[in-house]
């Protein structure tokens, strides 16, 4: 229990570095993920042997399979990608899914908070609405004006969204 809640301190240290990164320079560096996935599989290696280091893989390829389908339709960077298969790396497999689910909605309310104070709440949801009925026709593509490489499109700094995710699982675990 504490190597697992010594992983999450460092998943976490880890997550906040990226966030400040994302709202200062809008990029997550890769300076700091790659390291970030090698770190996990290093240490899951070492405190908890080869299965350990087989839940590194696992919550790596999860958390960065999962967040791939975002990249892949251009909803998100490569930045959050790996950012967030370092933190897999480092908290396996079984804390994968707290993160994920945690960031995914502390993402959300960070896009209405957003959208909110910009003036744009009804134009987001016509655009989330027509995204979703652009994907459930097309598939797995980029739609073709409501993507990352539209300049008009609101952005906001995941890295934020990917490090209250990563400490909710944190705190989650301290408060068993």
């Amino acid at each position: 229990m504490h190597r697992d809640i010594a992983l999450l301190i460092i998943a976490l240290a880890l997550a906040i570095t990226a966030a400040v990164f994302d709202v200062q320079q809008h990029r997550i560096p890769n300076w700091l993920t790659y390291p970030g996935i090698v770190l996990g599989l290093v240490l899951r290696g070492v405190l908890f042997g080869w299965h350990g280091l087989r839940d590194a893989v696992v919550g790596c390829l999860l958390m960065g399979g999962i967040m791939f389908l975002f990249y892949a339709v251009r909803a998100m960077g490569a930045g959050d990608l790996k950012l967030m298969a370092a933190i897999g790396s480092l908290v396996g497999p079984e804390h994968a899914i707290v993160v994920l689910l945690a960031t995914a909605i502390c993402g959300g309310v960070m896009a209405i908070i957003i959208s909110i104070y910009r003036g744009r709440m009804g134009e987001t949801l016509r655009n989330l609405g027509s995204v979703l009925w652009f994907h459930a026709r097309t598939g797995l593509q980029a739609h073709p004006e409501l993507n990352l490489d539209n300049p008009t499109a609101l952005r906001m700094p995941y890295g934020l969204a990917i490090a209250a995710g990563t400490l909710y699982a944190l705190l989650l675990m301290l408060w068993r």
